[in-house]
C-alpha cells in the first residue's frame, strides 16, 4: 500500500498582490493587471510533481534552499492544498515542520504540549498518559514549567519532536529537526525513528546533512527548482546531489520508480 501518492501535484504562490476589498469584489484589479504582469506575481513551489511513497519507507528529501522541499511536506501534512493535481495521504500524520509550528509563545512547555498533541488529533485522556513520557524525552526538565519564548532552537526541536513522537504514526514528516539540538538528543531522535521504521511507519525526512540522510532512509529524492531531478538509493542521489550535476528534470519518469 501506498502511503503518499503524488499525481502532477503543482503548488503556486502569488507575490506582491495588495487588493482592496473594492477592487476584490469589482474584478477590477484583475482586470487592470495584463498577462504578463500577473504571471511577475507568480512562483511556482511544485511543479508537475510524481512520485508515491510506500507503507514502511523510509524517504529523503534533498534540494537546495527554495527547491520546494518545504512546500512538499506541509502539502503531505496537509497543511496546504496542491494549487493542481493530485495528493493521496493514507493514515495518521505526526509532521515536525517548521519549529514552533503549532506553539503559543505565551504558554509553558507544559502546556504547549497539551495544545500541540490536541492539534495532532490527540484526546486529552491520551496525553494524561503520555505526558510524562513526552517532559522526560525532551530532556526539558524544569524549563517545561517556563513560557516558551524563553527557549533556544534547540529546546522548541527537543519538545516539538517529544511530543509528535510520544505515540507511534503511519507517517512520521521531519523537517531539518535533526539539525538542532546536541548530539545526544540527535541520536535518540535517530533510535526512535529507527524502532519507528521497524515497526512499519513510513518516514519522510527532508535535511541538508548528507549522514543522517544515507543513515536513515532507503530512497531519496532530489528536488530542483520545485521539479524532482532524480530518484534513486540515497548514495546514488547524495552523490549526483553533492556534484551538481546537470540531470535534466525527471518529473513524472522517475517518480514512479518501486521503492529501494
Amino acid at each position: 500500500m501506498n502511503r503518499v501518492q503524488f499525481e502532477r501535484v503543482s503548488k503556486r504562490y502569488r507575490l506582491g498582490e495588495r487588493i482592496n476589498l473594492r477592487e476584490a469584489v469589482s474584478g477590477a484589479f484583475h482586470r487592470a493587471l495584463s498577462q504578463q504582469e500577473r504571471e511577475r506575481t507568480e512562483l511556482w513551489s511544485l511543479r508537475d510533481v510524481d512520485f508515491t511513497v510506500a507503507d514502511g519507507e523510509a524517504l529523503g528529501i534533498v534540494g537546495r534552499n527554495g527547491a520546494g522541499k518545504s512546500t512538499l511536506l506541509k502539502v503531505i501534512s496537509q497543511v496546504l492544498k496542491p494549487t493542481a493535481g493530485t495528493a493521496r495521504i493514507r493514515g495518521r500524520l505526526a509532521p515536525i515542520l517548521e519549529l514552533g509550528t503549532g506553539f503559543d509563545l505565551e504558554l509553558t512547555g507544559y502546556e504547549n504540549i497539551y495544545l500541540n498533541a490536541l492539534l495532532l488529533g490527540r484526546s486529552r485522556r491520551e496525553i494524561d498518559q503520555k505526558v510524562d513520557e513526552i517532559i522526560d524525552f525532551s530532556g526539558l526538565g524544569d524549563f517545561v514549567r517556563s513560557p516558551i519564548r524563553n527557549y533556544s532552537s534547540g529546546m522548541f526541536a527537543r519538545l516539538g519532536f517529544s511530543i509528535a513522537t510520544a505515540w507511534v504514526p503511519d507517517i512520521l514528516i521531519l523537517d531539518e529537526v535533526l539539525a538542532v539540538g546536541d548530539a545526544q538528543f540527535t541520536k535518540k531522535c535517530e533510535e526512535r525513528m529507527q524502532r519507528f521504521h521497524n515497526s512499519g511507519t513510513t518516514v519522510l525526512l527532508v535535511s541538508h546533512n548528507a549522514l543522517a540522510i544515507s543513515a536513515n532512509c532507503t530512497r531519496c529524492i532530489w528536488l530542483d527548482a520545485g521539479t524532482i531531478r532524480l530518484v534513486g538509493t540515497p548514495d546514488e542521489v547524495l552523490t549526483r546531489y553533492a556534484a551538481g550535476d546537470g540531470t535534466e528534470p525527471v518529473q513524472r519518469a522517475a517518480g514512479h520508480l518501486p521503492p529501494g
